[in-house]
């Protein structure tokens, strides 16, 4: 019998615990989605050596042997130790071709993209957000390779661009795509959308852990993808892994070793992160702006208009070289502390003017190194300006250009996380942690209205990817009158109201949508609605001339009339938002007269609510 009892002990105890850890820690769907992460790490990783061959190939061709432009590298990629010539690197042996190369590349890049997926144009990282909130995480494979020649040729011909967004793309793509063949649900592909994202920027920028973050981050203006940290992380660090063993282990940058030692350097921060927030506005207004003007007013075939945006940006370069590329060299030479301030000043504008022109004419590629390279440059026109007027407090100036890089694209791209691990990934430093968090936090808070992602949304909450996830049955118990205030007083606009009309409305009050109601109303009865003026829909007229502003009237920028009425149910206004997107849609009462309007988020909040109060209802219940 004593035989016995270390066989029974072993049935009973280890096999029960086996059998625990098997339900608690659900081993066979985490395993399951470890080697998805790890696969889609391994071809994120080989899809970045394939685009940075690509970009350097193109790029010593193109700008090094035929313009003569000897550009400076950043440290991770310089072999030269000759030292930095700054009249030679802004001086191209043959830089009358830049009139041409930029012109030609866009012209390429713009025939490649509009042929074969349209979806591949501008700066990527948008359309993966799309792709993720609004399209089940479905994107074509094919844009993974039109993505990686069209940006390829872009960046590689002097296009004032980088790699985020395009490695972006091509590393959701291969998420998508495995999702697709696995015949996986929206949710799970949205998931592996997440991982190639991250797979695609751990490799190409050598940051695991911020590649990860970015990718769960940069989804959301206020808010991070929780659910993706997991499959992020593996891919990430798979593709980081892969990547560097066969490219070698490097840092983008080399940094001094700088210190942050006295917490009172944090004060002049402050400044600096709205210095940051203001400058990262103008840039992208004026990014859209430069989009809006070639996407509405510039009546040429689609496919020419990159062509366009180079030839811009070849004028700009033939004056200032420093413009073209993803300018990481002169980065790193103002981390060397080796670029005057009028420099640093002139290439701030050069870069906001470039990209713009760049990417903002439909060219391919990422905003992400004009953004650094931006950022940097404020960096370190405000660390020598505080050296100069407080010297014993600012005593490495060229740190503030590393706290630039991260304060500016936090602030215009809503990921100040993301961000101030990258930065330190990037440059092999993690001594001014402290002074990068503080400062991006404020710009993004300063900033988050603007983004140069124009697809990200507010939150988890307001995400359509997300609406299904409300339990339908709560929904259809709720009605809208219960939760809206009305009446409520709105304006609204006849058919032949000019835009400049139509701005002044906007402008005096807080309003997001104009009813535009029929011109021949009748008294004592609710009016014709013939349309709605959506408030993004004036957008791009902002910088028309007023001539134009006096032609364009409500009637021809109104989006159809959608409503719902008072006795609606929300599971029937989920479906309403979820077809036309508008910011919020009008309540008719029974006569048919607006009495309200209702947004997304008052649907998720009552929602909540009701939810809420079931759980209080259930605990009272099983205490009693």
């Amino acid at each position: 019998m004593r035989k016995q009892r270390p066989l029974r002990y072993l049935r009973t105890h280890y096999l029960r615990q086996l059998r625990l850890l098997d339900r608690n820690f659900e081993w066979k769907i985490t395993g399951r989605w470890m080697v998805y992460s790890a696969l889609i790490g391994v071809f994120g990783a080989l899809g970045a050596l394939v685009f940075s061959v690509l970009v350097e190939w193109i790029s010593d061709g193109t700008l090094l042997e035929l313009v003569g432009y000897s550009m400076p590298m950043p440290g991770g990629e310089s072999t030269d130790l000759s030292g930095f010539d700054l009249q030679q690197a802004l001086h191209p042996t043959r830089r009358w071709l830049l009139f041409l190369v930029p012109s030609i590349g866009g012209l390429v890049s713009g025939w490649l993209v509009f042929k074969f997926a349209p979806e591949a144009e501008g700066h990527g990282t948008d359309a993966v957000i799309k792709a993720y909130h609004r399209e089940g995480g479905e994107i074509r494979p094919r844009v993974a390779v039109i993505k990686m020649l069209a940006s390829s040729i872009t960046i590689g011909t002097g296009g004032s661009a980088g790699k985020e967004g395009p490695i972006a793309q091509i590393g959701a793509t291969f998420g998508s795509y495995l999702g697709r063949r696995l015949n996986l649900n929206p949710r799970e592909r949205r998931l592996l959308l997440i991982a190639g994202v991250a797979a695609g920027i751990s490799s190409i920028f050598q940051s695991p852990l911020g590649g990860a973050f970015f990718a769960v981050e940069v989804l959301y203006r206020e808010d991070i993808e929780s659910e993706g940290i997991m499959p992020a992380m593996i891919a990430a660090i798979t593709g980081y892994s892969v990547y560097s063993t066969i490219a070698g282990t490097s840092t983008v940058f080399t940094t001094p070793a700088y210190q942050f030692i006295n917490p009172l350097e944090l004060l002049p921060l402050i400044v600096f992160a709205v210095v940051c927030a203001v400058v990262g506005i103008a840039f992208t207004n004026a990014f859209y702006g430069t989009r809006n003007l070639f996407t509405n007013r510039l009546a040429i075939p689609t496919y020419l208009k990159p062509a366009i945006g180079g030839l811009l940006l070849g004028i700009l370069a033939f004056f200032f070289p420093a413009v073209l590329g993803s300018s990481y060299g002169w980065l790193q030479q103002a981390i060397n502390g080796n670029l005057p301030m009028t420099i640093m000043l002139i290439i701030v504008f050069a870069k906001i003017i470039g990209t713009s022109f760049t990417i903002g004419s439909g060219g391919s590629g990422g905003v992400f190194a004009p953004s650094l390279v931006i950022g940097g440059m404020l960096g370190g026109i405000y660390g020598l300006a505080m050296a100069t007027l407080l010297p014993d407090l600012v005593t490495q100036p060229a740190a503030y250009v590393m706290i630039g890089m991260a304060t500016f694209f936090a602030a215009v791209a809503n990921v100040p996380i993301a961000m101030t691990i990258m930065i330190s990934e990037m440059t092999g430093s993690y001594t001014l942690l402290v002074p990068l968090i503080f400062s991006g936090v404020i710009a993004h808070v300063l900033a988050r209205r603007w983004s140069l992602y124009s697809e990200q949304v507010r939150s988890y909450n307001e995400s359509p990817a997300h609406r299904h996830e409300l339990a339908p049955e709560l929904l259809s118990r709720i009605k809208v009158g219960s939760i809206i205030k009305h009446p409520v007083y709105y304006h609204s606009l006849v058919p032949d109201h000019t835009l400049d009309e139509i701005e002044s409305v906007f402008t005096r009050t807080r309003e997001v949508i104009l009813p535009v109601t029929s011109a021949e109303e009748v008294a004592g009865e609710a009016p014709e609605y013939v349309g709605l003026v959506l408030l993004d829909s004036i957008q791009p007229y902002l910088d028309s001339d007023t001539e134009f502003k006096h032609t364009v009237i409500a009637l021809d920028i109104a989006e159809p009339f959608v409503s719902v009425n008072l006795d609606s149910l929300l599971d029937e206004v989920q479906a309403v938002f979820e077809r036309v997107e508008y910011p919020e849609l009008p309540v008719l009462d029974a006569s048919g007269l607006i009495v309200g309007f209702i947004r997304p988020g008052q649907v998720i909040s009552a929602y909540h609510r009701a939810s809420l109060r079931i759980k209080i209802a259930g605990n009272s219940g099983s205490t009693s």
